[in-house]
């Protein structure tokens, strides 16, 4: 239980962070930048990888769950309630965010192609496959928790989110996107950030098991999947 509380304030964290730094932007007329609303995305995410990495993983994202049972980090029977916390998270900082600003300026932050939908999906999808390869890589198990792991992770969000972002938004996160969608009413192009984050994610499995020399990176088919937990499991 304390594994999905974790999963549900991490990810409560970055929609309000994140996509508040969005509407924040609009209100006050551009105060945030572009740079900054990319910053705010990398540093929420290194913050809360450190803060409750130990205990869930900090995944904080369900295409990131699900590339970890697909690589064989966790059990494929974590996957339904994490992505559950995940989701309800994200809804819980919307919920927050639409009671604050009920105007809803900017949409709360939800993801909208800026070009055409291909371009929206291959880019969503090119941006969640490098940020997945990078987790694969620097995690241990499923979890993320570790001096480099946060630095890295923070930092490719934050640079595929600064030249990502004007062209799909770079969510890269399905509850991150769902929740905003769900609350302005933008549900149009929502299957893009849903799907291509997934595919993403999946994707990056072989791409990682094909440069890996340690079977510790993507465990072999047929090897029991990694069930680690922490003392506050």
């Amino acid at each position: 239980m304390k594994r999905l509380c974790a999963e549900f304030i991490g990810t409560f964290a970055l929609v309000f962070a994140g996509t508040g730094a969005i509407v924040v932007n609009q209100i006050s007329d551009g105060a945030v930048s572009h740079v900054g609303i990319a910053l705010t995305f990398g540093l929420v995410v290194l913050a809360m990888i450190y803060a409750v990495g130990d205990i869930s993983g900090a995944h904080l994202n369900p295409a990131v769950t699900l590339g970890f049972c697909t690589a064989r980090r966790m059990p494929w029977a974590d996957a339904p309630p994490y992505i559950a916390s995940q989701c309800a998270g994200a809804m819980a900082a919307s919920g927050v965010l639409a009671l604050l600003f009920p105007t809803q300026p900017a949409h709360l932050g939800a993801t909208i192609p800026l070009g055409t939908a291909s371009q929206a999906l291959v880019f969503e999808l090119i941006l969640t496959l490098i940020l997945m390869f990078v987790i694969l890589r620097v995690s241990t198990g499923a979890n993320e928790k570790g001096i480099t792991a946060g630095i890295a992770v923070g930092a490719v969000i934050a640079l595929e989110a600064l030249f990502g972002g004007p062209v799909s938004g770079a969510s890269m996160n399905p509850a991150r996107s769902l929740a905003p969608a769900i609350f302005s009413g933008q549900l149009a192009t929502l299957w893009i950030y849903i799907a291509a984050p997934i595919s993403g994610a999946l994707l990056a499995v072989p791409l990682c098991r094909s440069i890996c020399v340690e079977e510790r990176c993507c465990p072999a088919a047929g090897a029991a999947p990694e069930n680690k937990r922490t003392s506050e499991s």
